[in-house]
């Protein structure tokens, strides 16, 4: 397959080996969204561009299926993976020589700190969460904040909603234009009284998933895990260490889990 070479998408691609763990070395490489901000790429592209530095001799990658096969709707998904990549000598080399006069193109515009704690919070529910609409990312994020809140006592509800005082995203649409305090709160006026006097309800991680996927309408390009994480990150963004704390105690099973990850 020819491709145009790209060196900003390639350096990232050598980057993001170059800085693993000794004893991550030689396994399956994954790649979030988040890697290639601004990049206008797509997982054709980033496969492509893995292939061609495995044919090279900078790495040594043994890929998974079909490195180009069209998988979905979405240009870039949770992770871009191979059973197995890790940088040859030449590739070090390679690194080491880009990481002294680095591509041109990660020296402006957009890259992989855009996606960082000054983005707007529901711009970065749509990038980590792979939404392409600002009203999706913010019915979502209501979703996944109202369940997050039925695990949770009142008080700690409180605690939260004194946390968020920041700005949903800086856009045209006026509907989205809402601190982040009041998606927490919700915009349903019921929904905000019950959470002020019912006590925590108790479920497990599925069915906190298996809510989110059927309230939140989820579009095609993403999944239950992938939206809950991107809420969580953007959340911890503007959070004390106290608050994520209690938050987490609350969490069940692997949803405690990618709170603490994300």
């Amino acid at each position: 397959m020819t491709i145009e070479l790209k060196e900003d998408i390639a350096y990232i691609l050598l980057k993001k080996m170059g800085d693993r763990p000794e004893a991550e070395r030689g396994q399956p490489l994954d790649l979030e969204a988040t890697d290639f901000v601004g990049r206008n790429t797509d997982k054709t592209e980033i496969m492509a561009h893995l292939d061609y530095l495995n044919q090279k001799g900078y790495i040594n990658a043994d890929f998974k299926g079909d490195a180009y096969a069209d998988e979905g709707p979405n240009p870039l998904p949770d992770a871009v993976s191979v059973k197995s990549v890790e940088l040859t000598p030449s590739g070090q080399d390679l690194l080491k020589k880009m990481s002294e006069n680095p591509p041109k193109e990660m020296r402006s515009g957009p890259s992989t700190q855009v996606a960082s704690k000054d983005m707007d919070f529901l711009n970065k529910v749509m990038l980590k969460g792979h939404i392409g609409d600002i009203y999706d990312a913010r019915d979502i994020t209501e979703v996944v904040f109202r369940t997050m809140r039925d695990l949770m006592t009142t008080e700690a509800t409180r605690n939260v909603a004194e946390g968020l005082h920041t700005a949903a995203t800086h856009t045209e649409k006026k509907s989205a234009q809402e601190e982040v305090a009041d998606l927490w709160k919700d915009s349903n006026p019921l929904v905000r009284f019950l959470s002020k006097v019912r006590p925590p309800l108790n479920f497990d991680d599925e069915t906190f998933l298996f809510r989110v996927k059927q309230e939140g309408g989820l579009p095609k390009s993403t999944g239950p895990n992938t939206v809950v994480k991107a809420v969580f990150g953007a959340t911890k963004d503007e959070l004390s260490s106290e608050r994520i704390a209690e938050i987490a105690e609350f969490m069940p099973g692997k949803i405690r889990t990618l709170w603490e990850e994300a």
